[in-house]
């Protein structure tokens, strides 16, 4: 939400001071991508799709959870407007991928208003629900939390087919957006900053032993990079796009990218942080 993020490091800060071991992760845009439910109030999703489905076809439940919805598409993740929520994957009918609930409530021959726009939404939850991407916050809040000192940075974005559906861009440009355009061309953290919030502080958290540093001892997982060229490319119209400036990549200690262009090598295994207690 637009300037929010000025009272959720204070109340950060706060919780640290006496003690409390919080810190923060973010990835570096402006919108988020969930599922569509994320616009339907928690209670009218008790116990599932089934009886969420119920509850907005019943006249007096639909009204209220339709209040919600269009509250959430003004001061939470809607950003104030329809248009700032796309779909970005439908199962059911992927012809919706790309267009935001504004289009898709002109399609149904009505005012793209948040009201029309939460029927839509009820239309799409009927269908099989959606993946959805929500511009919800500003670029000074995205600023402000990336130089937090406790922030780290990753891309919360799941393993997928490369050209299919309409993802978020962090799958593809996370971590050379903020080398490139946080780092390069907008100085929001110095490029020391940017590698340790995305390696070392990153896997000190996590507590994942012998990575994160290039001392002898760890695993050698390297990125090589053109500091005066790296940069993403995808974006949330275009997001099938590999992000440039990348010359070289080890994995283990084998080279996966080498001058740009993938080997073929797959030498990554599943790191377990201190919490499991399975076999391996």
């Amino acid at each position: 939400n637009w300037g929010s993020s000025v009272e959720s490091l204070r109340l950060v800060d706060e919780a640290r001071a006496r003690g409390v071991d919080i810190t923060i992760d973010q990835y570096p845009y402006t919108a988020s991508q969930t599922s569509i439910n994320a616009l339907i109030p928690q209670w009218a999703q008790e116990g599932g799709r089934g009886r969420m489905l119920e509850r907005i076809e019943n006249p007096e439940t639909r009204a209220t959870i339709k209040s919600e919805v269009v509250l959430k598409i003004l001061y939470d993740r809607g950003g104030g407007d329809p248009k700032n929520i796309f779909i970005s994957r439908n199962a059911w009918d992927p012809s919706m991928a790309g267009k935001n609930l504004a289009e898709l409530t002109i399609e149904t021959g009505m005012d793209p208003t948040p009201e029309n726009a939460a029927e839509v939404v009820f239309e799409i939850l009927k269908g099989g629900g959606a993946t959805a991407v929500y511009h919800a916050i500003s670029t000074d809040d995205v600023d402000r939390i990336m130089q937090h000192p406790v922030t780290m940075i990753g891309s919360d974005g799941p393993v997928g087919i490369f050209g299919e559906g309409a993802p978020h861009p962090r799958q593809y440009g996370t971590f050379a957006r903020v080398l490139g355009h946080y780092v390069r061309e907008r100085g929001v953290l110095t490029l020391e900053e940017a590698v340790r919030k995305m390696s070392s502080q990153t896997a000190l958290r996590l507590g994942i032993h012998n990575r994160g540093l290039l001392t002898e001892g760890y695993f050698a997982d390297i990125a090589v990079f053109d500091a005066d060229e790296i940069i993403d490319k995808a974006t949330f119209e275009d997001p099938h796009q590999y992000a440039v400036g990348v010359k070289f990549v080890l994995v283990n200690g084998e080279i996966v990218v080498e001058n740009g262009q993938h080997t073929g090598r797959r030498p990554g295994k599943i790191i377990y942080g201190p919490g499991y207690y399975g076999n391996n």
